[in-house]
């Protein structure tokens, strides 16, 4: 039925073979088949089309989490358009930006953002879609099959456009080709043992690779039902998780659902697999989380322009602090410039295999400084491999500090930080300094009331050659994070930026 559109003809092979098989139960509403979720697409795809919808057209949603919305992907991709997705707690002025560089065909917001974004989207249909799944995109749809034949597309073209966080710089708009997005599910399918068996707790939001190509993704190639969660709710997910067999989230999920006294080895006797990504876990999460439910977390890394590269093992160890090995499929090197690094040595991440994107939209210059022309892909992570092949992150490039011409990789002193007694967490930075060039400073959450940075100066002073040691700690109530958890050293830079040169 499919068959002539790359993508979505391996994402609806359930609907074809067992269109009664759930994919979604949402706590309190209806249970959505497979059947009942691709005819809507269908419907949605057919109203695009007739909207002047062509092949290779945009279409930006900036929509809370809902079944529609992962429709309206599903029905975007059949009608040959390119999904681009938007975080939702972008301003007008960002999605300004975006509309403006991704000149899309078609945007659809909240109704409650229409009148500030319609203006804002010269040239584009402006739709709407509402927490419930209503507004303007899905009223008067048909309520029977539209028969809509998905256009034909192949592996190489363009499926979405995920732009980066741009926590340096203009945001770059990754694109994602048919075959970038189905060879990354395929592989992470058969490597987490997904099946139609499976039953996924899906808190993730959707306007992210993570929650929209990992986990919505697999769960459609794998045939598996979801537990469809509108957000993280630490209640509802274990509420959910005696009948489900995974979840996929990011720490602050497991941090969260830590502090749940229902958290227990009973509780999690159905679950199979617990996948954590999009930010560092601490090991002391790993550890407490395997003391708590019996279970090991399996950490996997991976980023927009790649989606995922590399997982800790299902069978076999999963090992706190690293990410594991590359993913079937996918090569992975360790790089200083032009050279690959000894084992061991720490060097800039560099992927290349079917995962790796298509380059940035609009911006030829920023993708042959960033994609090798033999498919390499430099990822600005720093990392180190082992013996065993277990790739560590050790940071961003951009957050190596030099101080006094010597390198301090922020994940060490992070490392040894968030082991002392009464820290919750930290983040170092670098700020500029008359004499050193940057001078490490250290940002901690503390955990205990009586922490102080007396105490933290004396155990890096005690551990760390005197380079190495922050010049300023500072204790703060909590770290500043985008929405998928991630730290935001940009932002910690920008306050603390002038310490020493004020």
């Amino acid at each position: 039925m499919y068959d002539s559109n790359y993508l979505i003809q391996r994402l609806s092979h359930m609907a074809a073979r067992a269109p009664e098989k759930c994919f979604a139960q949402r706590p309190g509403q209806a249970d959505v088949s497979y059947g009942a979720l691709f005819e809507g697409a269908q419907r949605l795809a057919q109203r695009l089309t007739a909207l002047g919808l062509e092949p290779g057209d945009r279409v930006a949603v900036q929509v809370e989490k809902t079944l529609e919305a992962v429709q309206l992907y599903l029905g975007t991709v059949m009608a040959g358009g390119i999904f681009l997705p938007l975080n939702t707690a972008y301003t007008g002025s960002e999605i300004a930006y975006f509309v403006s560089d991704a000149t899309p065909r078609i945007l659809v917001c909240d109704p409650a953002r229409a009148a500030e974004l319609t203006p804002l989207a010269e040239g584009a249909t402006v739709l709407t879609l509402d927490a419930d799944g209503q507004g303007s995109l899905t009223a008067d749809l048909p309520e029977t099959d539209s028969k809509f034949a998905p256009i034909t597309r192949g592996a190489d073209d363009l499926a979405a456009i995920l732009y980066t966080s741009g926590t340096t710089g203009r945001s770059k708009g990754a694109m994602l080709s048919h075959k970038n997005l189905a060879s990354n599910s395929e592989a992470l399918v058969d490597l987490w043992r997904f099946t139609s068996d499976d039953v996924l707790i899906h808190a993730l939001p959707i306007f992210h690779t993570h929650g929209l190509f990992v986990a919505t993704n697999v769960a459609l190639l794998s045939g598996a039902s979801t537990v469809f969660l509108p957000k993280f709710d630490a209640e509802a997910i274990l509420d959910a998780m005696p009948g489900a067999t995974a979840l996929m989230g990011v720490p602050t999920f497991y941090t969260r659902l830590l502090q749940q006294d229902r958290l227990t080895p009973e509780h999690a006797a159905n679950m199979r697999l617990f996948i954590s990504g999009s930010a560092p876990l601490l090991v002391d999460t790993h550890e407490q989380w395997q003391a708590r439910t019996g279970h090991r977390i399996l950490e996997r890394y991976g980023m927009t322009e790649t989606n995922m590269s590399t997982s800790n093992p299902y069978d076999g160890e999963r090992r706190a602090g690293t990410v594991g090995f590359p993913l079937p499929g996918v090569e992975l090197r360790i790089m200083e410039g032009e050279t690959e690094v000894p084992q061991g040595e720490i060097g800039v991440i560099e992927v290349r295999g079917d995962n790796v994107f298509q380059g940035y939209w609009q911006m030829p210059e920023k993708t042959a400084e960033e994609l090798r022309l033999d498919g390499w892909f430099i990822t600005g992570d720093l990392a180190q491999q082992d013996s065993d092949g277990y790739v560590t992150i050790v940071g961003r490039a951009k957050d190596l500090i030099i101080t006094g011409g010597f390198n301090v990789y922020p994940k060490e002193l992070e490392s040894l930080i968030d082991d002392l007694p009464g820290v919750l967490e930290s983040a170092v930075i670098g700020v500029p300094h008359p004499d050193f060039g940057e001078a490490v400073v250290a940002i901690v959450v503390p955990s205990a009331a009586d922490l102080s940075s007396e105490t933290i100066a004396a155990a890096c002073a005690r551990d760390l050659a005197k380079f190495k040691q922050p010049k300023q700690i500072f204790l703060a109530s909590e770290l500043p994070r985008n929405t998928m958890g991630k730290v935001q050293k940009k932002a910690l830079r920008e306050t603390h930026g002038d310490l020493f040169t004020a």
